[in-house]
Formats: C-alpha cells, structure tokens, sequence
C-alpha cells in the first residue's frame, strides 16, 4: 500500500515552526549586539569623567560667535559629516570640512571665531595635521573625539572627549563599525545638548526643514484653517432648520454655535444631526437643543501634528481654532490631508 501523501503536512509543520536563524541573521545579531556593547561602554564613560569634558565641549560650542567646523578622514569623516548635518539642522551652525582640501586652500573656511571638532580613532590621522597646526596657530577653539588622549590631537585639542575602547563588529577587528557607532551616538548627544541648551523650538525645527513630510507636520494650524466668511457660524438661538442651511452652504460637516457677544457656545455636527433626524420636533428646535457643548478647540499656533493626532485619535473631522474663548477659525481633516502631514 503506497503511503499516504504527507506534503500538506510538512507545509503544516514548515509554517508553526521557527524560522530557522541563517548565518545572516546570526551575523546581523553579533554586529548588532556589539555595537550595543559599545555604547554601553560610552554611556558608562560619560557617567564616569568623559561627562566632564563633554560638559565643556557643550559650553564652548553653545559660546562660540561662529560654527562647528567638523572635520575627520575616511570613515570618521563620513560620521563628521552627518554630525555637522544634525547639528546645522538643530541650530548649531556647522559645516564639514575634508582635511586634505583644508592643506589645499580650504583652511580658509576656519575663522577664528569656529570651533573645530575633530574626529579621530587613534587621534594620529596624518591629514589632521595642518588644520590642528591651523587652528593652534590661529587660537581657534579645537575639541578632538579620538579614543587616545595620548595622541597628538588628544594634547592639542582644548576638549578632549575620549571614546571608551570597545571591540568592533568586524571579526577581523578592523573595519570601522563599533567606533564610528560611538562617534555618531556622541555627534547626536552634542546635538541634542546644544539644542537644548539654546531653547531651539519646534517651530525653528520647522524653519530649517520645510520640505516633505516632516515639513508638513511643522507647520501651524494658522497656515490652513478656514476664516471669516468660510466658517459656518450660528448664533445661540437659531432654528436647527436655518443651522442645516449652514452647514449645507459651507460644507464642512458642521456648524459652530456662539454666544450673543462672539464667544463658542458649542458645535452641531452632522453626526447630531443623523442621531436626531428622527425627531419629529426637529423643526422647532433650537441649535442648543443638539450641540455639543465642549468641541474640540486648538489654538493657531498648535503644529499641524497635533492636529492630526487630536482628530485621529477622538475620531473626529474637525477642530475649532480659537483665541481666548472665541472661535478664530475652524480646521478640517482634508485640510490636513492637503497639507501633506498625514
């Protein structure tokens, strides 16, 4: 008798087992893992003397009349790079500098009123020479991010932050991974620190990123709620008929209720109107006989961010924007979905 035909149980029991962990994965795991490794050993140090020199290097770049001049070689340039990006893009103005173009003319860039931040493992990068010379010559503040204090960037540099010595997740143990993991995670610490250090808000955050989504969503609610005449505004007192006009007339689902002397009274919306349209009374009724009468209100300056948030999250389609306890304008999903934020 031939056996039974077992393939649909194989798939049964290739699906409920685990998936079996590949060299990949187990790479991906090692590298990863000691990379942690050595942040931990970096979060340690700064709990035990590098906070120090990292307090100082924070005060003696949020002090300087000019920029960050960060500069580094091969794989330490690549970090220095984007620590200058973040830092321009959080209101510290840098900018990167090559070292080797910095012997051919690009020294030029450095003012003496800079700070040079210069990222270097063994602190002993040939092409560092002439911009550290540069900088000693020329009093320029110069902080050094090098694992060796030892080193000839180590003694010049007026900061030295001394990077804990960390394995790094290359099995050869050469290839640049947990150090530049290092120098990144205290690029982005001094970021943060000077960022918060300067009081930079989320509105100059917006300033300096317009574009794309994230530029969307720092934007103010000022800049696309509805006002004057566009807002459908009812006074205490109207006959839910002549309510039901203005929110036909404008539109957006809703109609706002004010008090005699312009302050919100409360909100109808179309959600009242199915849950009553039953009423055989509706006619006759006053708009406060169905409003709500706590909306939901921002005020102009809240970021577009929040007001999504607020509506997805209470299930709602429009915001009220109000000045003191008077509706200014009115804010719809759409509108957000126009701006690009959601």
């Amino acid at each position: 008798m031939a056996p039974a035909n077992t393939a649909p149980n194989r798939a049964l029991a290739s699906h409920d087992a685990r998936p079996e962990t590949t060299p990949a994965i187990a790479s991906a795991l090692r590298t990863i893992g000691t990379e942690r490794d050595g942040l931990d050993c970096l979060m340690a140090a700064i709990g035990n003397g590098l906070g120090e020199a990292f307090t100082a290097a924070v005060a003696r770049l949020s002090q300087a009349r000019g920029r960050a001049i960060l500069t580094g070689m091969g794989k330490s340039g690549h970090i220095g790079r984007k620590i200058a990006a973040t830092f321009a893009s959080t209101g510290t103005p840098a900018l990167y500098v090559h070292p080797a173009e910095a012997s051919h003319g690009d020294l030029g860039m450095v003012q003496p009123e800079d700070v040079v931040v210069a990222l270097s493992w063994s602190g002993e990068t040939t092409e560092l020479a002439d911009i550290i010379g540069y900088a000693r010559r020329y009093r320029v503040g110069l902080i050094a991010i090098t694992a060796n204090p030892a080193s000839t960037l180590g003694r010049e540099a007026d900061v030295c932050l001394t990077l804990p010595k960390a394995r790094e997740a290359c099995p050869n143990g050469l290839a640049p991974t947990t150090s530049t993991a290092m120098q990144l995670a205290l690029g982005d610490a001094l970021a943060v620190a000077l960022l918060e250090a300067r009081g930079f808000s989320a509105r100059e955050f917006g300033i300096y990123h317009p574009g794309g989504r994230l530029g969307a969503s720092l934007r103010q609610v000022r800049e696309v709620m509805h006002t004057g005449e566009r807002m459908p505004v009812v006074p205490r007192g109207t006959p839910m008929r002549a309510a039901i006009r203005e929110i036909d007339a404008k539109g957006f689902g809703s109609v706002l209720v004010v008090e005699p002397d312009g302050r919100l009274a409360g909100i109808v919306t179309d959600g009242d109107l199915r849950r009553n349209v039953f009423r055989s009374d509706l006619d006759s009724l006053a708009v406060e006989a169905l409003m709500s009468g706590t909306p939901r209100t921002v005020v102009p300056e809240t970021l577009l961010a929040k007001a999504l948030e607020i509506q997805e999250s209470m299930k709602i389609t429009t915001l009220v924007v109000i000045e003191g306890d008077r509706p200014v304008g009115l804010v719809h999903y759409h509108d957000l979905l126009r701006s690009g934020v959601a």
